[in-house]
């Protein structure tokens, strides 16, 4: 499918349930290959699933919007969903598309700007999806502030316990703009003592020790 195609298609109320339908075949065919590295979109959601399980998390709140298929595929996990978008074509298709579920809230803006802003809402530990790619995104040089304005505003919340999934973990590798994966586990569990940084399927981990 062509990139006109897609856009084309994705204006429409027919490509974010076409989008959700195709994530099945391509997580079984991951698992058959064995897992390989860059996990499907299905498996992330399971992810983001488990880590709300795991710590009893009812908010989250992701850097990323895209078509929201992950609002989509976590609506019932969730008291509250707070999801950021760039783009503003995007922004308008997601708000339309979750008109009806008032638990989503849709900003549309920078995520250096708007996580510290949501943070102001937050009373309670929160589960964050972000994303490692926007270190360096589409080989651009990447702003290494973004560990400083979002993770430290985070990891320095006056409510403590929030944990942080970082998705595209190979986008830490040291170009672009971008620390390595090494770089930001000394840097985080130096400064924030009772932290614990790790990486497993291309998913970075930021939760207490």
């Amino acid at each position: 499918m062509s990139r006109i195609t897609r856009r084309l298609l994705g204006n429409t109320r027919f490509y974010a349930p076409w989008k959700a339908l195709a994530q099945y075949p391509d997580y079984w065919w991951w698992i058959v290959r064995g897992k390989p590295v860059h996990p499907p979109h299905r498996f992330k959601q399971k992810t983001v699933l488990d880590y709300a399980r795991r710590f009893s998390l009812r908010t989250l709140v992701e850097a990323g919007t895209y078509y929201g298929e992950m609002v989509h595929a976590t609506l019932a996990a969730f008291d509250q969903i707070y999801t950021i978008e760039l783009d503003h074509r995007l922004a308008a298709l997601a708000r339309r598309r979750f008109m009806k579920s008032p638990q989503v809230h849709v900003f549309e803006g920078d995520s250096q700007e708007m996580i510290p802003k949501i943070l102001e809402e937050v009373n309670h530990p929160s589960l964050f999806w972000l994303d490692a790619g926007y270190y360096g995104w589409d080989q651009q040089m990447g702003d290494r502030g973004r560990l400083t304005s979002e993770l430290r505003a985070i990891l320095s919340h006056a409510i403590p316990g929030h944990v942080i999934l970082m998705d595209d973990a190979h986008g830490l590798s040291g170009r672009n703009g971008a620390p390595t994966f090494a770089e930001l586990k000394m840097g985080i569990e130096g400064e924030f003592p009772g932290r614990k940084v790790d990486v497993a399927y291309n998913i970075v981990r930021i939760c207490g020790s």
